[in-house]
């Protein structure tokens, strides 16, 4: 195939969203600008950033976003059931469920039975993210999960869907959000599949995958990856970890993510450059 790189962008919540921003604009600061990738993956938080990389400004004004309060954008607190008992009931199922498939339907299950905000509430804050609504002219590929049959499905400007609903779909936490109607099915988060979702970016000679959070399939993911071209994975330091706090979902963290970010990425800037530009 004709292109070459590929930048897959992980879930992570607000604070994900934050530190992919950061982390971006770091590198690009450093000189090492990754955002002209031929494909961008996006998962949940890795969705919006996709879809704010796809309009094609700078990533230094959207990282301005994330770090002054005046140019923050609208963001809710948490809604349905609290972060907490979230991560124990996805621990639980993980060790309860050896089906992966029937643990996505579970999961789907408990976020269409949760009582959260309205869609159109959250469907605002999503769009709100954004500075343009439609899809790119670039390629973009935004990943959800059917709520009833737990599928993956991934949304691209070919799929007749709308770039604000197939971003929002994506950043639907089961438990936390509403899933979203599209086509008369419901769909949640991407990162109930897989928070990276690297293996759409097989076939891509050079991948790079900035995860924030931690992936049990990743590993698994790059071996297709691997079998025809060579990746990296960058994920959050110590200083970014603790920016994250215990709840990364939680608006108050982007400014100090973000930071974060932009310090790391001038950190790894360096072996970035040379795994991309090899």
């Amino acid at each position: 195939m004709t292109t070459r790189h590929a930048l897959v962008l992980g879930g992570g919540g607000v604070a994900g969203i934050a530190w992919h921003t950061g982390l971006l604009s770091g590198l690009a600061d450093a000189g090492v600008d990754v955002t002209g990738a031929d494909l961008i993956v996006g998962t949940s938080a890795g969705a919006t950033v996709a879809a704010q990389l796809g309009e094609g400004r700078p990533v230094d004004e959207w990282y301005r976003r994330q770090v002054d309060p005046a140019l923050q954008g609208r963001e809710l607190a948490p809604a349905g059931m609290p972060i907490s008992e979230l991560w124990e009931v996805m621990i639980g199922l993980h060790q309860e469920v050896a089906d992966s498939a029937e643990r996505r339907r579970r999961i789907g299950a408990l976020a269409l039975a949760t009582d959260t905000v309205a869609e159109p509430v959250r469907r605002a804050v999503v769009e709100g993210r954004l500075m343009e609504h439609a899809w790119p002219a670039r390629s973009i590929a935004v990943v959800a999960v059917d709520a009833l049959s737990g599928r993956r499905h991934v949304f691209d400007a070919d799929s007749g869907v709308e770039l604000v609903d197939a971003v929002t779909a994506s950043c639907a936490v089961p438990g936390i959000w509403p899933p979203v109607t599209i086509g008369g099915r419901r769909y949640i988060d991407g990162g109930v599949f897989s928070i990276s979702n690297a293996d759409l970016a097989a076939g891509y000679a050079t991948v790079l995958v900035l995860a924030p959070m931690t992936d049990p399939e990743l590993d698994i993911q790059l071996e297709a990856v691997n079998a025809s071209g060579h990746s990296m994975v960058v994920s959050p330091d110590e200083d970014a970890l603790t920016a994250f706090g215990i709840n990364p979902l939680d608006p108050a963290v982007r400014g100090p993510a973000a930071r974060a970010g932009h310090r790391q990425g001038g950190a790894v800037a360096p072996a970035v450059s040379s795994f991309w530009h090899g």
